[in-house]
Formats: structure tokens, C-alpha cells, sequence
């Protein structure tokens, strides 16, 4: 006697199984976004921290170049291109790129000589996320 043939089935998934594994990834990768999210702003604020110490440097050699910081009424420009205002350097050189001046939130960097915070040099600040001159504020006081 012969033995019974099993029974085969078709290889591969049945649209079920498809359906379950995709939704499955669905729910791991919203709840990963959910808490990435909030590492965006961690990441935006230290490279604002990180653009105010480069400029900071930019701005050192900048004084080195010239004996002064430039004023307000040049502001950081003065870094990107040959200030217009009084009073004009002596040695001026382009130190930064114009989007080094733009903020993660792409407003440009404050910047006041003498600062309210350092009298005796300056002080540059990032508007922030709702671009407002307020408490939240980033800058190097």
C-alpha cells in the first residue's frame, strides 16, 4: 500500500501575514519618532552653542586684525563682507561664509558691542525658535 501524498501549499505569505508584519514595523517606527522628536531641539541648540563659538573665534581674529571688534551698526556682516560704516578696518579680510550668520531656525545672529551682558566686548544671541527677543533666547552671556 502506497502512503498518502501530504498536501502541499503554495510557498510564500498570505496577505494576513503581510498585513501583520507591515503593521507591527508601523507601531515601532511611530513610536520611535515620537521619541526622536524632541531630540531635534537638543541638536538645534547646540549648534547654535557651536555657531556662537565660532564666530566668537571669527570675531577675535577680526579684533586681532583690526585693534577693534566691529560696532553695532556693522554687526556680524562685517565678517562676511568690507563694512561700509565707520569705522572701516585696516586690515579686513572675509573671515565667514553668509550662512555661517543664520541660526538653525534661519534667522540671523544678534549681535551688540558693547554688550549688555560683556561691557567690555559683545554679545551674540540666537533669536530662537519663535524669533522673538525674549527669555528663550540662546547666546553667550
Amino acid at each position: 500500500m502506497k502512503a498518502p501524498h501530504p498536501i502541499r501549499h503554495p510557498a510564500g505569505y498570505t496577505l494576513i501575514e503581510i498585513m501583520l508584519v507591515l503593521s507591527i514595523i508601523v507601531v515601532l517606527m511611530s513610536g520611535g519618532i515620537y521619541y526622536l522628536v524632541g531630540n531635534l531641539d537638543v541638536a538645534k541648540n547646540a549648534r547654535v552653542k557651536s555657531d556662537i563659538e565660532a564666530i566668537t573665534a571669527q570675531l577675535k581674529v577680526y579684533q586681532m586684525q583690526n585693534l577693534d571688534f566691529p560696532t553695532t551698526a556693522q554687526g556680524l556682516k562685517a565678517l562676511v563682507e568690507p563694512p561700509t560704516a565707520a569705522p572701516k578696518p585696516r586690515n579686513w579680510i572675509k573671515l565667514l561664509k553668509p550662512e555661517a550668520l543664520l541660526d538653525p531656525w534661519g534667522s540671523e545672529y544678534q549681535y551688540l558691542k558693547p554688550g549688555k551682558h560683556n561691557t567690555d566686548s559683545f554679545d551674540i544671541w540666537s533669536l530662537g525658535p519663535n524669533k522673538t527677543a525674549d527669555d528663550q533666547n540662546i547666546g553667550n552671556w
